[in-house]
C-alpha cells in the first residue's frame, strides 16, 4: 500500500488523515490495517516510533462504524492496554484525532489521579478506553466497569508490561473477556514469555515484524564516553552546553538518579526538570507539555516514564547510565531522528558499564566510536578489576517490579566476603575499600612455598607486630 486511500477506510477517518497529514502508510500500518480491517488477530513486532498507534486505531475505527451501536453502561467496546500513563494518553489522542468527524465516547483509565473522574466518564459505557493494566483491575474490581462486552482488545509494548510486572494483571483482564473477540498484540522484542502470552490469547494470528530490534536509525550517530563516575556529572553539563541542543532526553536507571542529575545540572546553570513514577501525574503532564513546547529543552527520565514519549525535535539522546538490557539502548536513542531528521546519541560509560557496553554493541552487530576520559590511575585499576571478573555481563533476568522503578543493574547491596564483583565496583565508585589491599596477601621475598601458606593462614605476614590481646578473637 502506497496510500491511506487504497484502505478503503470510511469518509469520516480518510478526512481526518489528511487533515493530519497522513499520507504514505508505515510499513507496519501497510502490513496490519488490511489484516485489521479484514478481523484477524496480529502479532506485530516493531519499535516505538514506527506508526504502530495508527496501525490499530484506523481499522479499530473503521470496524466501529460498521457496527455502529450503543455502548452499555459501564461496558467499552475496544479496550487497549499501555505499560505507561503517557503512552495510554498518546495513544487516547491519537483515538481522538483520527475519529474527530466521529461521534466517539472514549476515555482514559490510570493510576496516579483520582478514580472518580474515571468512574463517572465509565458510567454511561464508552466506545473506546485506553488503560493501565492496574488501574483497570481497580475499576473492575469496584464494580465500576464489566469487561463482557468487549470486542478489540488491544495490547501495546506487551514486553514493557511484562517487564513492569504486569504479567498477571493481563492475564486476569484476559480470564474477563469474551472468548468472541478480535485481538492485536503488539511488542518490540519477543521474549519466551510473552510469545507464551500470545499463544493464549490469539486465535491464528497473522505475523508482522518491522524494524528488527536489533537495528538502529541510520541517521543517529552514535557516541560512547568512557568516564570516571564521578566525573559524569560534569561532562554531561558540559555536554549540554558544547553541543547543538535544540531538545535533549537524558536517560538514568533509577528514579533517585534523575532527580539527581536534574540538580546538578542546576548547579551548573541548566534547566532541566525529570519525569518517572515518583512524580505526580499533573506534574508529568505539565512537564512533558512544557519540553514539547520547547520551553524546557532537557527532560530526565527513566525507561518506564520516557514510554510514551513521542516528541519530534529531540536532537540529543545522552544516556547517564548505560541500560544493562541491550535491547533498551535500541528503546532510547530511538526517541531522536524522528520524522527524517539526523540525531545524535551519546552514552557516558564507567566502570562495569563496559560489560554492558559489550552486550549492545553484539546485538546492533556495530563496534561504536569510544572516547577515553578516565583518569590514567584509575583506568589501569579499572581494567584490572575487570580482568578478575572475567569481564561477564549481568544476567538478564525479567522480575516483577514496582511501578516505574527501572532496572538496576548493581542489585541489592549486602555484607558479603569480598568477590571480584565487589572490588569492581567499589573502585568504579572511587570509594577506596579494605578489599583493595587485603584481599590478596602480599609475596614474602625469603619465605619459602610452604611458609608462605603457613605465615597466610595465621596471619603473620608482618613480622615484628604482636597481636592485641584485647580485641575480639577473628571468627
Amino acid at each position: 500500500m502506497t496510500s491511506f486511500q487504497e484502505f478503503g477506510l470510511a469518509e469520516a477517518i480518510s478526512r481526518a488523515l489528511k487533515e493530519e497529514n497522513y499520507l504514505t502508510p508505515t510499513p507496519i500500518q501497510a502490513q496490519t490495517i488490511p489484516l485489521a480491517l479484514a478481523g484477524r488477530d496480529v502479532v506485530g513486532i516493531a519499535q516505538t516510533g514506527t506508526g504502530k498507534t495508527a496501525s490499530f486505531a484506523l481499522p479499530i475505527l473503521h470496524r466501529l462504524l460498521e457496527n455502529r451501536i450503543k455502548p452499555q453502561p459501564k461496558t467499552c467496546r475496544v479496550l487497549v492496554l499501555s505499560p505507561t500513563r503517557e503512552l495510554s494518553g498518546q495513544i487516547l489522542e491519537s483515538f481522538n484525532a483520527y475519529g474527530r468527524h466521529i461521534k466517539l465516547a472514549s476515555a482514559l483509565a490510570i493510576g496516579g489521579v483520582p478514580m472518580g473522574r474515571q468512574v463517572r466518564s465509565i458510567m454511561p459505557g464508552l466506545d473506546v478506553l485506553v488503560a493501565t493494566p492496574g488501574r483497570l483491575l481497580d475499576l473492575v474490581q469496584t464494580n465500576a466497569l464489566k469487561l463482557n462486552q468487549v470486542e478489540f482488545l488491544v495490547l501495546d509494548e506487551a514486553d514493557r508490561m511484562l517487564d513492569m510486572g504486569f504479567i498477571n494483571d493481563i492475564r486476569k483482564i484476559v480470564a474477563k473477556l469474551p472468548i468472541k473477540r478480535q485481538t492485536l498484540f503488539f511488542s518490540a522484542t519477543m521474549p519466551k514469555d510473552i510469545a507464551d502470552l500470545a499463544d493464549q490469547m490469539l486465535r491464528d494470528p497473522a505475523r508482522v515484524a518491522v524494524t528488527p530490534v536489533a537495528s538502529t536509525v541510520e541517521r543517529i550517530t552514535q557516541r560512547i564516553i568512557q568516564v570516571d563516575h564521578s566525573a559524569k556529572p560534569t561532562l554531561l553539563a558540559q555536554i549540554l552546553k558544547q553541543e547543538n541542543v535544540n531538545r535533549a532526553l537524558i536517560f538514568t536507571r533509577t528514579k533517585h538518579g534523575a532527580d539527581k542529575v536534574v540538580k546538578g545540572l542546576a548547579r551548573a546553570g541548566i534547566t532541566a526538570d525529570a519525569i518517572h513514577g515518583n512524580k505526580s501525574q499533573n506534574h508529568r503532564e505539565r512537564v512533558l507539555a512544557a519540553f514539547r513546547a520547547g520551553e524546557i529543552r532537557t527532560l530526565v527520565a527513566t525507561d518506564i516514564a520516557a514510554r510514551g514519549i513521542d516528541v519530534d525535535g529531540i536532537t540529543h539522546v545522552v544516556n547517564f547510565d548505560l541500560p544493562n538490557i541491550p535491547e533498551t539502548y535500541v528503546h532510547r536513542i530511538g526517541r531522536t531522528a524522528r520524522a527524517g531528521a539526523e540525531g545524535i546519541a551519546i552514552s557516558l560509560v564507567a566502570g562495569e558499564e563496559m560489560a554492558f557496553l559489550r552486550d549492545i554493541e553484539k546485538l546492533i552487530r556495530i563496534t561504536l566510536p569510544k572516547e577515553d576520559r578516565r583518569t590514567p590511575g584509575h583506568r589501569d585499576t579499572v581494567a584490572k578489576v575487570s580482568q578478575h571478573r572475567g569481564a561477564h555481563a549481568a544476567p538478564h533476568v525479567h522480575s516483577p517490579r514496582s511501578n516505574d522503578v527501572a532496572p538496576s543493574s548493581n542489585g541489592p547491596r549486602r555484607r558479603r566476603r569480598p568477590t571480584g564483583g565487589t572490588i569492581a565496583a567499589a573502585v568504579s565508585r572511587h570509594e577506596p575499600t579494605r578489599h583493595e589491599t587485603t584481599a590478596r596477601p602480599q609475596p614474602q621475598p625469603a619465605a619459602k612455598e610452604g611458609i608462605q601458606g603457613v605465615a597466610f593462614l595465621h596471619r603473620e605476614s608482618r613480622p615484628g607486630t604482636q597481636p592485641n590481646r584485647k580485641q575480639r578473637p577473628q571468627r
